[in-house]
């Protein structure tokens, strides 16, 4: 059976393609302000990159926080269903998952077919998301693809106390004035980050193995501060970790199908 998972996020819209359990193409798209628009396009690239037809999808899922603008979708799967899938799918022995993307941060424990038992969601504070680093960045006039090497720089502990990325830009700037260097500020943002999603994961349960989806598993650095809060050697984290809700809406289409 194919069918195809669609993510549409804040930040991006994610789809992937699959074939009995195996990822045959997928695509990523800026969300905009046109949401359906970055579903159709994000839908038909990933259709152009399996190579297929698109009456050869059998059913479709979308998930993310503009899951109502994938009409096309078969089934609705919300983001926790979606991230213990994909988890379940691409590390069977996990069992605490942490999810954090542009605007949102999740953690969920699931049992060993994927079902969620219990989870946490940081929705209203962007201190415990991706667009916090986003934020920060800004600040020190660096680019996101520059605030994880830079933080794996520094071994400097420096608290950044607020709740709130507003606040929290505030202490930012008052490090800049005072001259801290960017790789020690760097590192206090990612620690400040890390131990929010860190509050969330421990509220659902530690398990030996914790895996990590959403586009902060490309960070670096709070990888590396995740490691460190949590007293964990490794982290499990997919080769593109941005399509995990993706993979996991595609999964709940077929089993549901």
């Amino acid at each position: 059976m194919i069918t195809a998972g669609v993510d549409c996020g804040a930040r991006n819209t994610k789809t992937v393609i699959m074939d009995d359990g195996k990822i045959i193409g997928k695509a990523k798209v800026p969300t905009g302000f046109d949401q359906k628009k970055a579903v159709n396009e994000s839908l038909q690239k990933a259709i152009e990159a399996a190579r297929i037809n698109r009456e050869d999808i059998e059913r479709i899922g979308g998930t993310g926080s503009g899951r109502n603008s994938v009409e096309m979708a078969d089934t609705k799967v919300n983001d926790i269903k979606a991230m213990a899938r994909a988890a379940n799918y691409f590390f069977p022995n996990c069992r605490t998952v942490s999810d954090v993307g542009a605007e949102e941060g999740r953690a969920v424990k699931i049992d060993e077919r994927g079902n969620v038992v219990d989870f946490a969601v940081n929705e209203k504070c962007a201190a415990g998301a991706g667009a916090f680093i986003e934020a920060m960045a800004r600040a020190l006039q660096v680019t996101m693809d520059e605030m994880g090497p830079l933080c794996l720089q520094s071994e400097k502990e420096i608290p950044i106390n607020a709740h709130c990325v507003i606040f929290a830009e505030s202490e930012v700037v008052g490090l800049i004035h005072a001259q801290t260097a960017k790789p020690d500020i760097c590192k206090a943002i990612h620690d400040a980050m890390a131990s929010r999603i860190a509050s969330l994961i421990r509220r659902v349960g530690v398990s030996e193995d914790v895996a990590l989806i959403g586009g902060a598993g490309r960070n670096s650095g709070f990888v590396d501060a995740m490691k460190r809060e949590l007293k964990l050697e490794k982290i499990f984290i997919p080769d593109e970790p941005e399509y995990g809700a993706a993979v996991g809406a595609a999964l709940v289409a077929a089993h549901e199908g």
